[in-house]
């Protein structure tokens, strides 16, 4: 099944590159599918792991497509890590972070790590090319804001704090977005939405 998930993702993001960059996005679900292997050997999730951002970034992708072809609970995990990208940037991140807090089980929380884990190591390569200029690449320009959601992370997922991985994001998360400043996101001051 796994294959399958890889070959389903790779036609699903046929085209798609990285934002900025000239690298194919099927990059980005094969990291996190390793990412999630070295938590757990759990088929379903390694799946989901790789289908994660079919539903949000792929047109003509449903979680009914997804449920038909991969079944119940890969569909209900890929849905579980998909946004809804008619909602503000804050709006989608706050609500991430809310769930993954207080109602997420453990499996939306490994996919979730690999997700995050996988982003921050790339955050972390292009912020020493490129400074302060790979924010431009992304919807929320804000490095205090990015940074905002990335240190929110640390702790939905310091359940994690023995594992490997969880200690990597940490460290990225540090070495990316230690001179920001911290944000209280329910502050209307910071004017974002």
């Amino acid at each position: 099944m796994f294959e399958k998930a890889i070959i389903f993702a790779t036609k699903a993001h046929s085209g798609q590159k990285r934002k900025g960059t000239d690298i194919p996005f099927m990059i980005h679900p094969l990291e996190v599918a390793s990412i999630v292997a070295g938590i757990t050997p759990d088929e379903d999730m390694m799946c989901a792991a790789v289908l994660h951002d079919v539903i949000e970034d792929c047109r003509d992708v449903t979680g009914e497509d997804i449920r038909r072809e991969f079944g119940d609970k890969v569909a209900d995990y890929v849905l579980m890590e998909s946004e809804d990208k008619s909602r503000s940037w804050i709006e989608r991140k706050r609500h991430t972070v809310d769930f993954l807090k207080h109602r997420a089980k453990r499996p939306a929380k490994v996919i979730a790590l690999g997700d995050k884990l996988a982003n921050v190591r790339s955050l972390a390569r292009d912020y020493k090319l490129l400074g302060d200029e790979l924010w431009q690449r992304f919807n929320m320009k804000d490095k205090n804001m990015q940074g905002w959601y990335y240190k929110s992370m640390i702790e939905c997922f310091k359940e994690f704090s023995d594992y490997h991985e969880y200690n990597e994001y940490c460290c990225l998360v540090e070495q990316v977005f230690k001179d920001t400043i911290d944000i209280d996101i329910e502050d209307e001051k910071t004017g974002v939405r």
